[in-house]
């Protein structure tokens, strides 16, 4: 059994070492797709090798920069512009689409209009899934949960390159005894 925990732990140092060094000593990494505050689809990073192996690596954002890697995205860099431009197309469609939503969330209130809970991104994309928009919640930027009834606008993010501003109604539930 400890033959095989070694014999695992080895196989993944070894990998490790196989990462390009970067010259500030980064793990040197080609994105296949844009990641937000990192870099754009074909750009060549340096990150921190924990980021490299835990996120970027196994969620196929990025694989190593090899010389052949760099090759190919040079080669094909005219038809990776191209596709991403279709796709950031796509995405503001899609946030003009969304911005034409109003949303309402019923929640418990005080008399005053407080609520006794509050209401936050999680409940956002919620009532959206409910009426057929998936927005994830990392994508929905509120400055502070929702304590009050009323209207407010809550930005979104698609991506770096796309953003957009929804109508959320929080009004206080039906039946609920609310201040005359």
């Amino acid at each position: 059994m400890k033959t095989r925990l070694k014999s695992r732990r080895t196989r993944k140092m070894q990998f490790a070492k196989r990462l390009p060094k970067g010259p500030t000593g980064g793990i040197e990494l080609l994105l296949i797709q844009s990641v937000e505050d990192l870099g754009q689809q074909g750009d060549v990073v340096e990150v921190r090798p924990g980021y490299a192996n835990n996120y970027l690596l196994p969620q196929g954002l990025a694989t190593v920069a090899s010389e052949h890697h760099k090759r190919m995205v040079e080669k094909h860099r005219s038809k990776l512009q191209a596709l991403e431009k279709a796709h950031q197309s796509t995405l503001r469609k899609y946030a003009t689409e969304i911005s034409k939503q109003s949303i309402t969330i019923e929640a418990n209130a005080t008399a005053e209009g407080h609520l006794y809970g509050s209401v936050g991104a999680p409940e956002i994309a919620e009532v959206l899934k409910k009426n057929g928009i998936s927005l994830k919640v990392d994508q929905i930027r509120l400055e502070g949960v929702l304590k009050e009834l009323g209207l407010y606008t809550v930005k979104f993010r698609l991506s770096s390159h796309v953003d957009g501003e929804l109508k959320v109604w929080v009004v206080p539930t039906v039946g609920a005894d609310v201040a005359e």
